[in-house]
């Protein structure tokens, strides 16, 4: 309990340190806080919602079809394939993806190339509000259509057997029979998307192309590092904030969509006959969905295979951005598992002493906090990176050179960042753990590092590899807190790869995107091996 008290208390102090800054400075030139909330602001407040809207609306509008494709084709040679690499853009960092969409829909890409070549002599325009809305439906097309084949699968195969029997039709079979199990998760699946558009930085610093498209979070950014006006980076981030709080109380309301876990659906058998009409169609919509994903992924490999490799892994500035990425990566990894970890013990601990009837007496005030260590992971949410590096970045400057404290901002923000992730990935283990060895240990009197290393060690071996691995992939592609706090003395992988790409240095971005890629990648892929090892011991225990 104690452990859980200090995981709290180190994400209230991040987020309230943040927020204090915010607020005491407002307080301090009241004038020139006021004075931020301009028509600029209100355009650059419409813009975010609008380009969240769009891109909800088309990343789940997309994918329904190509989720009904997939579920009525399940046998299909490749599925699997589709599947994985479905998953590959959520494990990916945001500025290899736009590195990777830029070569193939940029101005010199390999559809202008393409074009070009065929004497057409059509260029597209990536940025702009076209270049978002393409770069959030290719991260999130594939999110949406993996929940929705969840609520696909839940549908009882006796529905299908009836189904077949009376003969319906794909209309009949969508309204009578799909819609009802996918519109029970869409109001969560679109509040899930649309929050994480509203709050999606990377992509828009990258392809924004401009005032016409710049959201909150890019306004707070260029308001902190280009022009160092503190009164209007103040109303923008109490705008943020305020739009935040009102989207995550909408999508309280409205549910989060049902999550299938870390393995493939399971999927129900189907009995209808498709003609070769609907067998067509549905063949074109997962082949367009297949090349709309695959193309910017291999466009990354392609163009970073482009670049002179040999002489990137040559400059000494390189390796130590990447080094600093490992390093810093690894670092916010174990403090975000660490703390994480203590926030489920302790919420484990309070509920079992509460069940327990200890302390009677203090039983508002443990129902109070058993319910902070529940919700205190998910509540950093509500306070997105780049308001808590515009507030620490306020407040710091007090005390000294802002950029000194860039590694200690870098870990911590991307520690806390992660924990609702590894939150969600500890908890259930744990508390099966608890359910079945508590009494076992209180009767053995096995406590502390002995029931640690003997006990609880086995069983939450796979999953912490699983949370440190996904944790430090996120660190690796964060580009939100580096983006305030790097200078040349602090440089990781997505800060040096932006400034070659503001440097129009663009083989050497490819490149480096490339790296990044694989590094990130590569995690996840040895998280994964290390998780299905781990397995056939546990089943032998």
């Amino acid at each position: 309990m104690v452990a859980g008290a200090i995981a709290l208390a180190f994400l209230m102090l991040l987020a309230g340190g943040a927020l204090f800054s915010l607020g005491f400075e407002a307080s301090r030139d009241t004038n020139a806080a006021f004075a931020g909330f301009d028509a600029y602001l209100w355009r650059v407040a419409r813009f975010t919602l609008w380009q969240a809207l769009l891109s909800t609306v088309l990343s789940v509008g997309l994918a329904l079809p190509v989720a009904r494709a997939l579920h009525a084709h399940q046998h299909f040679m490749g599925r699997a394939f589709v599947f994985r690499l479905f998953a590959l853009p959520l494990a990916l960092p945001a500025l290899v993806a736009v590195l990777g969409i830029t070569s193939i829909y940029g101005r010199n890409g390999l559809i202008a190339h393409a074009s070009q070549s065929l004497g057409f002599g059509f260029i597209p325009d990536i940025y702009g509000i076209s270049g978002i809305l393409l770069a959030h439906v290719f991260f999130n097309l594939p999110l949406a259509v993996r929940f929705m084949l969840v609520g696909l699968d839940s549908i009882p195969a006796d529905y299908w057997k009836l189904s077949a029997q009376l003969g319906m039709g794909g209309g009949t079979r969508f309204r009578l029979i799909e819609w009802p199990a996918i519109a029970r998760n869409l109001p969560g699946i679109m509040g899930l998307i649309f929050m994480l558009c509203v709050t999606s930085f990377t992509i828009v610093l990258t392809l924004g192309g401009g005032p016409r498209a710049t959201t909150l979070e890019v306004a707070i950014y260029q308001a902190l590092a280009f022009d160092f006006d503190i009164g209007r980076a103040v109303a923008l981030t109490l705008t943020q904030l305020t739009l935040t709080l009102a989207i995550l109380s909408l999508f309280r309301l409205t549910g989060r969509p049902t999550e299938e876990g870390f393995s493939l659906a399971v999927t129900t058998r189907r009995y209808e006959k498709f003609g070769a009409g609907e067998r067509l169609v549905n063949t074109a919509i997962i082949l367009l969905a297949l090349f709309f994903v695959a193309l910017p992924l291999a466009g990354t490999v392609v163009s970073g295979l482009a670049a002179d490799l040999g002489r990137l892994m040559s400059e000494r500035v390189v390796w130590r951005a990447i080094s600093t990425s490992l390093v810093l990566g690894a670092t916010a990894a174990f403090v975000s598992v660490l703390l994480s970890l203590a926030l489920v013990a302790g919420r484990e601990a309070v509920a079992a002493n509460r069940k327990a009837g200890i302390k009677r007496s203090l039983v508002g005030i443990g129902s109070l906090f058993e319910r902070a260590l529940d919700t205190g992971a998910s509540l950093i949410l509500v306070v997105p990176p780049i308001i808590i590096g515009a507030g620490w970045f306020i407040l710091l400057r007090h005390f000294g050179d802002p950029f000194g404290f860039a590694p200690w901002m870098v870990i911590s923000v991307n520690a806390a960042m992660a924990m609702p992730f590894a939150v969600q990935i500890l908890r259930p283990t744990w508390d099966t753990a608890s359910a079945r060895h508590n009494r076992l240990c209180a009767q053995l009197g096995i406590t502390g590092w002995t029931r640690l290393r003997v006990v609880d060690w086995p069983v939450l071996r796979r999953p912490l590899g699983v949370a440190f691995a996904f944790a430090m992939a996120l660190s690796l592609g964060d580009l939100g807190t580096i983006a305030l706090f790097g200078s040349d003395a602090v440089q990781t992988l997505p800060y040096l790869l932006l400034q070659r790409m503001g440097s129009y240095r663009t083989l050497d971005a490819a490149g480096l995107a490339l790296i990044l890629g694989v590094l990130s990648l590569g995690l996840m892929m040895l998280a994964d091996r290390g998780s299905k090892r781990a397995e056939p011991a546990e089943s032998m225990r």
